[in-house]
């Protein structure tokens, strides 16, 4: 299953109305609000590649508060 990690910018003022509508979209599975060069760390999985990137591109990306975005997609991964 592909994971991908999108680091994502907004403005200050929407923030929480960002989150909220993050974690609605389907496939987003964590919403993280972060401090630094970036303002949140989102979570996507989806069932292929084309999906994760059709999610990416055209549910996150497109939100409205959405600034800047930049997308990892994880190689390899391993839990505990």
């Amino acid at each position: 299953m592909p994971i991908s990690f999108v680091l994502v910018n907004s403005d200050p003022e929407v923030e929480e109305e960002l989150m909220e509508d993050l974690i609605k979209v389907e496939g987003v599975k964590e919403v993280h609000s972060v401090y630094g060069i970036y303002d949140f760390i989102v979570k996507v999985e989806a069932e292929s590649l084309e999906e994760l990137k059709n999610t990416i591109t055209w549910k996150v990306r497109r939100l409205s508060k959405v600034k800047a975005s930049v997308t990892m997609v994880v190689a390899q991964s391993r839990t505990s």
